[in-house]
């Protein structure tokens, strides 16, 4: 929850990027590459999550292959083709798991991208049945029970502000509240016993405390209480234990693990790295331990046999990040994910018995070559003050075919405190295809990089990290093949703020501007966010400001207030069902540029929130981006 928390404002589309080929320049890179059409790379699957049948002869997984996500099952053999589980047209579903004896299906979905999701389960005969039915309260499943008879979840269908946990049976679908949140804590894991509840509360990004209730006693207890600036998360049970794990910072740059007793007192240090190690989990009994580790924007995972703490000798596998690790019940299989810049999610079997792995889909597009595609390499430069900022540079191919300047595009991530990591994202492929470098900013704030560099732009927004973004030009001018004259700057959620923040207050610094789904009025958002966010509101108003007490500057930081000073052109883009940033913040930046008489373009899509649920919407979204960008930077017409 606090990983969800730091990325606040994150959008699925924008959270993890890229950069360019480590061959850049060598003669192997010279070589003719078709343009592809962006419905060609929107042809391209997007996979993720993974959940094991009963008898783990299938994996349930959602895609979008449909132009909408719903739930899709596929033979762990890799034996025949996927199979559709859920057809919704108009509203996006997530697969979350099979049931634990039997093949009923639970997910979870929303309405048009309004991001209050309620819990589903798919019957044997294969009607649907709505078992958390309120629709204006959110619902998240949290984890099966021990036992496997009932499980977990949250809502906030009592104090819309607040989420209390809830257990729920699996035959009758009768709910019980197991824990009445009081206010400001976020339930996150209970033991096998179900006696303890873990939970979080987060004070500003610097600082969490963790706290168990304890369902025997009905108390809430502390749990190694610290003073000062820590980071304390729960993470996990240990299983048939009381062994707390969780992820700090304490006397450390990096996350690491660690675990507590709730019996003794007694920590221990579980895993530490030179990089965050920010998740870690245990298989059903305990005989496997996954480890995930964020380094310099690539996640690696490592896999240990707990009772010896030796790794798991795992078989080379596919060149990318390895992610979403997820241990059968039976603890014989292993299911993953494989991405790089070049290629999208894909999924992945391991069976630990044999040794041998399977791949299970084929997402990228049949009609697009992988080598016409660009690989991302990880660089830094210095910025104004001499910070080096980590950043993710994608070079077309055409740079070493022609001694032409290319046109540029910086891309920042959402957040704020995300993170730009080396991940396929059509978009970027799209645009680079398209004759554009692009670097992809990891700005002083983002995740990955110790916390020194994450809380370096607290309450300095739109101005430290814009300054990070307008340094970047000079690194973009040493390449020798950018023409810094024709830079945009683009991006989503907070990404999509940086991009009116720079055309506001640095309004010389890039030729054009594109926002998707981004704050302009600092005030108004910080007012009115979602109400199942109460709990992260003191952490956003310590970092952003509090729009009562910092009213003057959350002004002075707001492109809204601030838009008579934009002459280059701008594109909006933004989800008429955004609980996040509301449409208000676009109508009004869009209606006071108008005044500019600069070229200006607004796209609302009616049936989305704060990203893409359906891939026409997306075609439409990033065909615009790139005919605009095409128009003002190169002075093309639109591709038809």
């Amino acid at each position: 929850m606090q990983h969800h928390l730091r990325l606040i404002f994150l959008i699925s589309i924008t959270a993890c990027l890229w950069a360019c080929t480590n061959k850049e320049g060598s003669s192997e890179n010279i070589k003719s590459v078709p343009t592809y059409t962006v419905e060609q790379f929107l042809n391209t699957r997007k996979i993720f999550g993974s959940a094991f049948s009963p008898n783990e002869l299938k994996v349930m997984y959602s895609s979008n292959e449909t132009g909408i996500f719903n739930a899709f099952e596929i033979d762990t053999e890799g034996i025949g083709q996927p199979k559709q589980l859920t057809f919704s047209k108009e509203n996006a579903i997530y697969a979350i798991s099979y049931f634990p004896e039997d093949e009923r299906i639970l997910f979870k979905s929303d309405r048009g991208g309004n991001e209050i999701t309620n819990l589903f389960v798919k019957e044997k005969n294969g009607t649907l049945r709505n078992i958390t039915p309120d629709s204006t309260a959110k619902s998240e499943f949290l984890a099966w029970a021990a036992d496997r008879k009932s499980f977990f979840y949250i809502s906030n269908r009592r104090d819309k502000k607040l989420f209390d946990l809830y257990e729920m049976d699996i035959n009758g679908f009768n709910a019980q509240m197991i824990y009445q949140n009081e206010g400001e804590m976020t339930p996150v894991c209970v033991s096998d016993d179900k006696r303890y509840v873990a939970l979080q509360k987060t004070i500003s990004r610097r600082r969490t405390e963790m706290y168990v209730y304890d369902t025997q006693l009905r108390k809430t207890l502390p749990v190694n209480p610290l003073e000062g600036d820590v980071v304390q998360n729960p993470l996990n049970f240990k299983p048939r234990s009381y062994l707390l794990n969780f992820v700090t910072d304490k006397d450390a740059e990096f996350l690491y693990v660690k675990s507590y007793d709730l019996a003794t007192g007694k920590t221990e240090e579980i895993a530490r790295a030179d990089w965050d190690v920010y998740k870690m989990y245990y298989s059903r009994t305990g005989k496997y331990r996954v480890e995930y580790i964020n380094r310099d924007a690539r996640v690696e995972i490592k896999v240990y046999e707990t009772a010896t703490n030796r790794p798991v000798n795992l078989p080379t596998l596919p060149e990318g990040e390895i992610s979403s690790v997820n241990i059968s019940d039976s603890e014989q299989l292993m299911a993953f994910y494989v991405n790089s810049s070049k290629s999208p999610n894909d999924l992945y079997v391991y069976n630990f018995s044999t040794g041998k792995y399977r791949k299970l889909t084929n997402a990228l597009s049949r009609e697009i070559n992988p080598n016409d595609l660009v690989a991302g390499r990880v660089i830094r430069y210095r910025s104004y003050d001499s910070m080096e900022i980590p950043s993710i540079l994608y070079t077309p191919h055409i740079a070493t075919q022609t001694t032409a300047k290319l046109p540029a595009v910086l891309w920042i991530h959402g957040g704020p405190g995300g993170q730009s990591r080396l991940n396929y994202t059509p978009l970027i492929q799209y645009m680079v295809n398209r004759g554009y470098v692009v670097l992809a900013v990891n700005h002083r704030g983002s995740l990955g990089y110790g916390k020194t560099f994450f809380a370096a732009d607290d309450r300095k927004h739109g101005d430290v990290d814009l300054k990070d973004c307008i340094a970047a030009k000079g690194y973009l001018h040493s390449l020798g093949y950018v023409d810094t004259a024709r830079v945009a700057i683009a991006g989503g959620s907070y990404g999509g703020y940086m991009a009116l923040a720079a055309l506001a207050f640095s309004p010389q610094s890039f030729a054009l501007g594109v926002d998707i789904f981004g704050v302009s009025n600092w005030l108004r958002t910080l007012n009115s966010i979602p109400p199942w966010w109460e709990s992260a509101r003191k952490e956003l108003y310590n970092e952003i400001g509090d729009p009562k007490a910092d009213s003057v500057m959350l002004y002075s930081k707001s492109p809204l207030f601030h838009a008579k000073n934009i002459s280059r052109p701008l594109l909006v883009i933004q989800g008429a069902n955004d609980p996040r940033v509301l449409k208000i913040e676009s109508d009004q930046i869009v209606e006071a540029v108008r005044k500019n008489n600069v070229p200006l373009e607004y796209v609302l899509l009616p049936d989305e929130g704060h990203g893409f649920s359906k891939r026409e919407n997306e075609q439409l979204v990033y065909e615009k981006i790139v005919q605009f960008m095409d128009k003002y930077l190169k002075n093309e017409p639109p591709v038809q």
